[in-house]
């Protein structure tokens, strides 16, 4: 069966990491709420994003956190359908290491841009990094809360990719 270059078993759209490993270290860690981490958010990027990709959107995400609704750690949206990866410290708002015109939101601990892994002390939490190929840049500002940007962004996705880390401390 020939497929054309539409065909969804053709693509597949994929999101690594050259530094995250499957386990946060001490460099990923948040530096409060009792952790003494870095706070370098990772290095990512993705391949073989669909046609139709007007934007990109990444989200970590602790689906563990003791909160009955998980722990947003990073949302970056409206990075540019020609960017492919995010370099090491993008999260840093402070630094401009992130894509020119991408928008980072406020994180679960009240700040702008990356709020690493920090984990109750003895538990053990799941993180889910996705990318988003969007159909669309989301009409939206750095102000917008978290649950708002999620919907927007799961009601404009065209495909999602994701890779899983742990972290313990």
């Amino acid at each position: 069966m020939e497929q054309n270059e539409d065909s969804t078993f053709k693509r597949n759209f994929t999101l690594k990491s050259n530094n995250l490993k499957g386990q946060a270290t001490a460099k990923d860690f948040f530096n409060s709420f009792g952790c003494t981490g870095q706070n370098t958010s990772p290095h990512l990027s993705w391949t073989d994003a669909p046609k139709g990709t007007e934007s990109f959107a990444v989200t970590i995400f602790d689906v563990d956190a003791p909160t009955g609704s998980g722990w947003w750690h990073w949302i970056i949206f409206n990075i540019p359908p020609e960017v492919t990866e995010l370099k090491p410290e993008a999260g840093d708002i402070n630094k401009s290491i992130a894509p020119e015109g991408c928008i980072q939101a406020r994180n679960d601990y009240g700040t702008f841009g990356y709020g690493g892994p920090c984990p109750p002390p003895g538990q053990l939490h799941q993180y889910i990094i996705t990318v988003f190929a969007l159909k669309t840049k989301l009409d939206l500002d750095k102000d917008t809360v978290p649950a708002i940007i999620g919907f927007n962004i799961n009601d404009n996705t065209i495909a999602k990719a994701s890779i899983v880390i742990y972290a313990k401390r």
